[in-house]
């Protein structure tokens, strides 16, 4: 049963206090933090594939999408606001649901953040490329994409992923207060953006291209909604942040559900007003869907402001991300899951430094020779299986601590909470054979490494 021994909750909130890390985040820092995660490529990049396989009715895959990740941001703010310690549901989980269980999800977050942000790195590098590309400037073939990934282009390296990853690496390592201000600075302009998008586009928009609405029925409305929930990743990295909030029973829940909300009305309207100018079917093989909706409206000038805020948007995407892989990291590390040396903080910039900087270097070299449609199911996958632990564990907690403080209680429980792992499953179900086996490999590798190393390696495993 030493599999399923789980920690003491009140030990760890004692240990949130004793923690290195500063306390300096206040609830506008992580609604911009959550925006900050969610609008990038799935906005920018992946509209104009998913527009593709459900057509005009992408509005409802997007609306399908936020059901399933609004049922489990509710799950998420319950236990953010009971257990407010790094981690996210890899800390969750092993309060409630034991060390296995929470290892092998803080191993499927680990794939999820880290390929999250190579993934974003490789959009990102389009849209600068595309930037650049404007003022006359291009980078050789084959420094520009992962081999393979152009068909009949012979190309080496993506090199703007990889630096774009090294540049926001470095402003992880330097510290939180920092990376917070930088990630607020790039929200708002990138909101900007896409407020100049909907406020020019609303005006192009030819009702006669929305027909026929769902030209892929049911199907590529489904499909669709299991490929763009992509674009809604990234709430959760706001619960990573636990113990930097001053006062995280507050404002962690204001973090998790205001972003999402926001985020969710305008992939909506994006989504309508992209379909709406641009016939569906020229959105293949397109990159920066967004941008060409605004050309085929004759609307040049918009159109650089809206690479302007992919990039931007990227931006922000890529520092929140690997700022919640790091605190995933020094969590399982202090727990003795993985080496000691990833959850030393720097005496100066109190930041896990060392973990910060393997993270960044491992998934740079991953955005520099992996190609985006390879990255994308993945992360996918990973998300759908740690939104339906988390709702697990909601219900779980439920029964075995229901004495504990909580500033927000997720509604309806247990409706929410089935509902949840109900849409989750759904939306995994409709992902490739070839995503299952490659997730089925990454746990099988998880499992190894578990009883080789972390199982008798950790604080708990010590003290008893």
């Amino acid at each position: 049963m030493s599999l399923f021994r789980t920690k003491d909750i009140d030990a760890m909130l004692a240990q949130r206090h004793v923690a290195a890390l500063k306390k300096v985040l206040g609830p506008v820092d992580l609604v911009l933090m959550g925006i900050g995660a969610i609008i990038g490529t799935g906005i920018f990049v992946l509209t104009g594939t998913g527009a593709l396989t459900a057509g005009p009715a992408l509005t409802v895959s997007f609306v399908i999408a936020a059901l399933a990740c609004g049922f489990a941001a509710l799950c998420y703010a319950e236990f953010a606001s009971a257990i407010p310690v790094s981690g996210s549901i890899y800390t969750y989980s092993y309060a409630t649901l034991g060390e296995i269980v929470a290892w092998m999800i803080g191993w499927d977050l680990l794939l999820e953040y880290g390929l999250a942000t190579s993934a974003v790195s490789v959009g990102w590098s389009g849209y600068f490329q595309s930037l650049m590309a404007g003022f006359g400037m291009k980078l050789p073939a084959a420094l520009t994409a992962a081999p393979g990934s152009v068909p009949g282009v012979h190309t080496v390296l993506n090199l703007p992923a990889c630096l774009i990853m090294l540049a926001i690496t470095w402003v992880v390592s330097y510290g939180v207060r920092e990376s917070a201000r930088v990630n607020n600075l790039m929200v708002a302009v990138k909101i900007g953006v896409v407020l100049l998008f909907i406020a020019v586009g609303v005006w192009h928009v030819q009702p006669a291209n929305w027909q026929p609405f769902a030209p892929f029925g049911f199907t590529g409305i489904f499909n669709a909604a299991a490929l763009v929930f992509f674009a809604f990743i990234g709430f959760d990295a706001v619960t990573s942040a636990a113990e930097e909030v001053r006062n995280p029973r507050r404002d962690l829940p204001i973090g998790i559900i205001g972003s999402l909300a926001v985020c969710t009305v305008l992939y909506v309207v994006v989504a309508a007003i992209m379909t709406g100018i641009v016939p569906f079917a020229k959105f293949a093989g397109v990159d920066h869907p967004v941008s060409l909706a605004l050309q085929f409206a004759g609307q040049n000038w918009v159109a650089g402001f809206v690479d302007l805020g992919a990039i931007l948007g990227m931006t922000t995407v890529i520092l929140v991300m690997t700022y919640g892989q790091t605190r995933v990291i020094f969590a399982m590390s202090r727990d003795g899951l993985l080496p000691e040396r990833l959850s030393s903080v720097h005496p100066v910039h109190a930041t896990p430094y060392f973990a910060t900087w393997t993270v960044g270097l491992v998934f740079a070299a991953i955005a520099a020779f992996v190609p985006l449609n390879v990255l994308a199911e993945l992360i996918n996958i990973g998300t759908l299986a740690a939104f339906t632990l988390i709702s697990v564990a909601v219900l779980v907690l439920r029964k075995t601590r229901p004495d504990l403080p909580r500033a927000f209680r997720c509604p309806g429980v247990p409706v929410v909470p089935l509902l949840s792992i109900g849409f989750c499953l759904f939306l995994m179900a409709h992902l490739q054979a070839l995503t299952w086996a490659a997730f089925l490999v990454w746990l099988a590798l998880g499992l190894v490494i578990y009883f080789a190393y972390a199982r008798r390696n950790a604080v708990l495993h010590g003290g008893a």
